[in-house]
């Protein structure tokens, strides 16, 4: 069995469950370097310590040759400390990484997909990531195996040292940015440039919330970084319910089912951003319209009451 030369870290914290499944496709892959980040538990939750202790052991449980590294938290960090931290770390010890969360189930071709682009990619600072979430393959059919977007998915990804150097998570340069006007030149109209003000607004006053990825968002943006994003959706979701950080109800928009690519690669002969995807992720995930945006507020309220 071919071994994946291309390193990958596990974000992971206290569910065993959706962690085991995570973990059997990364060992399906195995990879050649394998590094794990963990937040440790929260004090005033009883039975977390143990959750969380399960959760490492699962992990740890390698069975293929690897070179394995631990990242951690002995104290429970947050989900954005962690993950900016664990990052951090990881692009301290190599230049690339796919980067799953426990709740992040690839497809088997999602890992090939993320080495074959990464080396390909690996000089063109205008490519900041690897995405391999597609909530819309059904609506942009493309001749390719891939296209670009200015649009930030981070449900399995994979990015370069170059790229993640960019991070800052508190946008200190935003007030700038904002008089510069260039969220206008990136999106696609003036709903999606408010909305966007008032969350790095948000994010740099110190009002947003314990989250890390609005702020690669931001590093992307203001550095001019597409990302990349499958015609086919590679990851499936199964993290939602009770336990999740931010995705407590199942929405039937998010939780899609994982497909494969086919190979070789079909690579687009030019590197340019699809607009209408831009436009169509805006409108369906982040400004949706007054019906939608009922919906989707009742769906994750109620996730029994609504089945379409």
């Amino acid at each position: 069995m071919n071994q994946l030369e291309t390193p990958v870290a596990l974000i992971v914290f206290n569910r065993p469950e959706p962690t085991r499944r995570v973990f059997a496709a990364i060992a399906a892959a195995r990879p050649a370097r394998l590094l794990l980040i963990a937040d440790g538990p929260r004090a005033d939750r009883a039975g977390e310590a143990e959750l969380c202790e399960i959760v490492r052991q699962i992990v740890s449980a390698v069975d293929w040759p690897c070179q394995v590294e631990a990242n951690f938290a002995t104290k429970n960090m947050g989900c954005r400390r962690r993950v900016v931290s664990g990052l951090n770390w990881v692009f301290s010890l190599v230049e690339e990484a796919i980067i799953l969360e426990d709740d992040c189930l690839p497809d088997a071709s999602f890992f090939p997909y993320c080495s074959q682009l990464l080396e390909r990619y690996r000089d063109q600072n205008q490519i900041g990531m690897i995405a391999g979430f597609n909530p819309l393959e059904k609506s942009f059919p493309f001749n390719y195996s891939y296209y670009f977007s200015v649009m930030v998915g981070i449900w399995g990804w994979a990015t370069w040292r170059r790229a993640w150097q960019q991070y800052d998570e508190n946008i200190a340069t935003w007030p700038g940015v904002k008089a510069s006007g260039l969220l206008a030149q990136i999106l696609p109209d003036k709903v999606a440039v408010g909305y966007w003000e008032k969350v790095f607004d948000a994010m740099h006053q110190g009002r947003g919330p314990n989250t890390w990825d609005y702020q690669w968002v931001y590093a992307c943006w203001t550095h001019t970084a597409l990302s990349i994003v499958p015609s086919r959706n590679l990851i499936q979701n199964i993290g939602f319910g009770a336990d999740a950080t931010h995705t407590s109800g199942a929405d039937p928009d998010l939780t899609l089912p994982a497909h494969s690519l086919i190979f070789p690669l079909q690579h687009p002969p030019a590197v340019e951003p699809w607009p209408e995807h831009a436009m169509e992720m805006q409108r369906t995930f982040y400004t949706p319209n007054l019906l939608r945006r009922i919906r989707r507020r009742f769906r994750l309220r109620f996730p029994a009451a609504v089945r379409c």
